[in-house]
């Protein structure tokens, strides 16, 4: 099957024209890369399986990796990782697709490239990442794209560029409480807080930081959140950021770490739409990547310390705290 866009060849700086490394053990997603790959205007420098790359000594790696990964075995999994520190020092350009299984231990490998990760993608959310690849080339000439694709990417484009753009302002609004208020987890020096007596030092408490609310609490509202499914169309409601806020707020309140499938989950829309928001607001410092310590190939997400002081005082300003703690005691 021939692919429906056409792109002029691309060339990097020096003229020549990029490449890319096509990598799947799956016959039928090899060769549908391979072929949308050429159809963008990649030259292809290697078209394999994972493991016949790997043990090749050397491999030349091409600007652009498409990836298909599977299954989460040792052999890929350290493959993956290699291909993330070298793509992350050569600048290459990553994408990955991979199954709901196995997001979490493909995730947990890439750390340095800023790779794109599909899960279970079909072959326009391939196209559409590579049509994110392109953007990036200076100097790119489209010659025809058929309208139906000249759609989908004006909406990535836009829902993109959205999404950098309200996180941007939250984190603005993060920051800014942070510095007027403090962190919520921070204990600081009563610099400013005090006044002396004599002898005596008196601590003006009135604008101490508030601190999460019980971690069952906010499961209460987020289970208010998803029943509204139940009477209208989910997508009418769809708040990844605020869902995926919410899931880490629970999960800090109860000392509980997050993998990113069950912040997929939690974010109530398709997974790679939601590893989009979790990458953007960890870029936007909303959220921060902690590796695993037990398992270095893995990782976590949490809120950031000013994002965390931020939902703690979203939930005072609402009644959602100490004081409803005490009146369900």
């Amino acid at each position: 099957m021939q692919a429906d866009f056409v792109y002029e060849p691309v060339f990097d700086g020096a003229g020549m024209q990029l490449s890319v490394s096509v990598l799947a053990d799956r016959d039928a997603i090899r060769d549908q890369m391979r072929c949308d790959a050429e159809a963008a205007g990649f030259r292809v420098l290697e078209c394999c399986g994972l493991d016949e790359f790997g043990s090749g000594s050397g491999s030349a790696l091409g600007d652009l990796i498409l990836v298909d990964c599977a299954d989460a075995d040792a052999g890929a999994m350290a493959l993956l990782s290699r291909l993330d520190m070298r793509a992350g020092k050569s600048g290459a350009q990553l994408v990955v697709s991979t199954t709901m299984d196995a997001l979490d231990a493909v995730f947990g490998c890439f750390a340095m490239s800023g790779a794109q990760i599909l899960v279970e993608p079909g072959r326009a959310d391939r196209i559409i990442a590579i049509g994110r690849v392109l953007a990036h080339v200076p100097n790119l000439r489209l010659r025809e794209l058929a309208e139906e694709d000249r759609l989908m990417l004006l909406r990535l484009t836009e829902q993109v560029g959205s999404i950098a753009q309200r996180l941007e302002g939250l984190s603005s609004q993060v920051d800014a409480g942070q510095r007027e208020g403090g962190g919520a987890f921070r204990l600081e020096s009563p610099a400013q807080g005090w006044h002396a007596q004599g002898d005596e030092y008196v601590v003006d408490n009135s604008k101490a930081a508030p601190r999460l609310p019980d971690g069952a609490l906010i499961r209460k509202l987020i289970r208010q959140r998803q029943a509204r499914s139940q009477f209208f169309d989910a997508e009418l409601f769809a708040d990844p950021a605020w869902d995926i806020l919410l899931d880490l707020a629970a999960a800090r309140a109860e000392r509980r770490q997050v993998c990113v499938t069950s912040l997929c989950i939690a974010a109530g829309v398709p997974a790679t739409t939601a590893l989009r928001w979790i990458a953007q607001m960890v870029d936007a410092d909303l959220l921060v990547r902690i590796p695993d310590p037990h398992d270095r190939r893995r990782a976590h997400i949490a809120l950031a310390d000013a994002t965390a002081d931020a939902m703690a005082r979203y939930f005072a300003a609402i009644g959602i705290g100490e004081a409803c703690e005490l009146a369900a005691a």
